[in-house]
Order: structure tokens, then sequence, then C-alpha cells
């Protein structure tokens, strides 16, 4: 990928004034817009924002804001359901075991489907709203051959009070309680039913030290605050949206290699927007090899890293796209590598990509141990790392040229 003068990759010589702009319109976006719940006026407005700067400034012919309907509530009323089915399971045992069992198996039952697999089983149950998506892309100048997406999620998330006020070790604690709390319920409940004695009576007063912790995962999230959103995930939209406006700049055209964004709404109420997506496209970018790079929440130079599994380590991604973009970053010096989304470290837009039939791979610039700034009132412009930011934009914009060069054998 050269300038129509011969001169070396002009996006890279110039990423420090490319970060700078990524920062400033964070900000702005940031001042300017309401809170970006998902489904909300919030993210429409900023879908609105971002695909009028795809349009003017970025050589796009057209970006198209698309809509879809959800249940965004869902996901943070999960955690209240949950909560009620954990007690139920513990209170039950002094009625009955079975209802111990019924509550407990039905709440292990919602933590897999819901929580870990993000199937939308409860979704019914809360009021549908309007997400927002947006979809862009930069013209070759010949017959199109490949085809390679950036992608970023619009929305914000809810807070997570415990780990703005106590850090990201006392927010699993709950979690985790809750989950050996039910798993003790529902053991002694099978011991009581198949005769076992009563033994298992005092076992189950001793579980009702479990029930604090039942309450805390009800208040897991609160829905009367939207953190800003800076780094998750206006960095992974931008990082995206400035690569098409530096080439816009520097006069770059690609001769067969179409390049674009998608931008998503609501993932942070479980992937609801790359999953629509993929419900709208299906039949569409089949014609050439076409790639998704997602990233998400680029903060740390550190914690660079390109996920092999996503959504809570059940979804593989492409494995071609992954081990380019580790060589992308390797062959431009910036250190990353390769990692996985853990179990009840919850997913990226790449899984949804993935599921949908579209090759993809997964960036984040995170510790998965949850940062300060993770979900809480803290991520805000000004905690946005520049490092971070550059990494990643180097090794993008190197993986565009060895895809457009034919480098890869993917």
């Amino acid at each position: 990928m050269r300038t129509e003068t011969g001169k070396p990759n002009a996006l890279l010589a110039n990423s420090r004034n490319a970060i700078e702009y990524i920062r400033k319109q964070i900000a702005c976006i940031c001042r300017q817009i309401p809170p970006r719940e998902p489904g909300s006026t919030g993210e429409r407005k900023a879908a609105e924002y971002m695909a009028s700067v795809l349009e003017k400034d970025c050589g796009c012919n057209a970006a198209s804001v698309e809509h879809f309907k959800e249940h965004p509530a869902s996901f943070y009323g999960y955690c209240r359901v949950q909560g009620i089915l954990d007690i139920l399971s513990c209170l039950g045992f002094f009625v009955h075991p079975v209802i111990t069992l019924v509550f407990g198996c039905s709440s292990m039952l919602l933590f897999l489907l819901f929580f870990v697999l993000y199937i939308p089983v409860i979704d019914r149950f809360f009021p549908e709203r309007t997400g927002t998506n947006v979809t862009a892309v930069r013209p070759c100048k010949s017959t199109v051959k490949r085809r390679l997406f950036f992608n970023g999620h619009i929305d914000a998330a809810w807070e997570f009070p415990l780990n703005y006020h106590f850090g990201g070790f006392v927010f699993e604690i709950p979690g985790v309680m809750s989950l050996c709390g039910v798993l003790l319920n529902i053991s002694m409940a099978v011991c009581a039913l198949c005769g076992s004695g009563d033994w298992t009576q005092t076992v189950m007063l001793w579980a009702l030290l479990f029930i604090p912790s039942y309450i805390a995962i009800g208040f897991t999230f609160n829905p009367g605050r939207i953190v800003a959103g800076a780094n998750d995930n206006l960095s992974g939209c931008l990082l995206g949206i400035t690569i098409l406006r530096e080439m816009e700049k520097q006069g770059i055209e690609l001769e067969n290699t179409e390049v674009g964004v998608i931008l998503t709404g609501s993932e942070e109420a479980g992937l609801r927007g790359s999953k629509a997506w993929c419900r709208a496209h299906q039949k569409d970018y089949q014609d050439v090899p076409t790639f998704i790079v997602c990233m998400d929440t680029i903060h740390s130079p550190e914690h660079l890293m390109v996920n092999e599994k996503d959504l809570n380590g059940t979804v593989s991604l492409d494995a071609g796209l992954t081990d380019a973009f580790m060589r992308a970053a390797t062959e431009v010096g910036v250190p990353c590598r390769k990692g996985r989304i853990p179990l009840m470290g919850g997913a990226t837009d790449g899984a949804g990509f993935a599921q949908g039939g579209f090759r993809s791979a997964s960036v984040t610039g995170m510790s998965h141990k949850l940062e300060n700034y993770y979900h809480t009132r803290r991520d805000i412009p000004d905690s946005l790392n520049p490092e971070g930011l550059e990494n990643c934009y180097k090794a993008a914009v190197r993986l565009l040229e060895m895809i457009d060069s034919k480098e890869l054998d993917i």
C-alpha cells in the first residue's frame, strides 16, 4: 500500500497525528452526545455522527445507518433474576428439597444459556428498544478481490459499582460465591432426596451465609449510570474510522481491496448489534474473501492481544486472520500476544461475527482482571492511552497493507 508518488506508507509515518485526531474525536463525542447505553438515543446520535464523518472525510460513497429491534435491559435484568433464583434455591430447602432442586437447576441453566453463551432466553420479558449499526466501505480503484472491515462498538456500558468502589477482585467475588452456593444447594437437595440424613439440614443452615452474595449479584450493574465509554469502545470505533480518514488525506487508493468499517450498537447488551448485522447481511459480502477485525477497549500497550477464542472462551475465531494480525504487529515492532476471552470474561463482537459465518478476529488492549476504568465512570477521554492506541493503529495498518499486497495466504 503506497501513495501514488511511491513514497513509503504514509499512514504509519503520520501515526502520531492520527492518534491525536482519535483523542479529539472521542472527547467531542463524549462531550456533545448523550450517554450511549444500548438501544438509546445517544447510541443512535453517535452512530449518525460517525456515519457523517465516514461520508465527508473518509472517502466512503455512503455510510448506511441501520436499525434493529432488541431488548437490552435483559442484560442487567438477568443479574436480578439470577439473584432471585439463587435465594429461592436456598430458602426452598426448608420447605422441600425439590424446590431447591428446581430453582437451583433453573439458576444454573440460565447462567449457562444467557451469561456464558449469550442466548437471549429472557429477552421477551423486557422492553423493546431500537439499536443502531453503521456500515461504510471505501471503494478500490479496480475489481474488488478482497475486503477488510474494522469494527468497534458504539454503545457504552452500565456502570459496575463494585469495580468502581473496590476494584476488579471484589467485583468478581459475588459471582464466584453465588456459583459455589447454588452448587452446594443442589448437592444438599440431592442428598436429602436420597435419604442421606439430618446432616443436610445443618449444612443448609450454613448455606444461608451465601445469601448476601445472591443479593450482591442483583447490584452488579447500575442501570442509572452510563459510563462515557472512551476506551470501551470509542477507541475501537475511531481507530477504524481514522485509518480510512488517513487514506483519504494521503490520497491512498487500493487497487483491488475494499476497506471499510462496521460500527455496531448494543455490544454491551450481549452482542446484539453484531448479531443483527449478520442477520441483515448474511447474503452480502460473499463475492470475495472478506475479513472483519474487531478492536475493543484498546488501552494498555502491555496487554495488546489478539484472541483465538471469544465469548467466555466458547467461540473460535479465524485462525488465519489471528495469525496475520500477530505477524503484522511483529513486523511494525508492536508487542502483542495471542490469548482468549476467559470464562466470566464476556465477549467482543468478534464472536458475534464468527457465529454469523464471517471470518473475524478480536483484538483487545486491556487486562481481563478488570482495570479500574472498565465499566466505571473513570472511562473518560483523559484515561485514553496514546501509546496503546498507536500500537494497535500501526498493527492494523500493516495488516491492511499485507492483505492488499497479497502477502498473506488466508
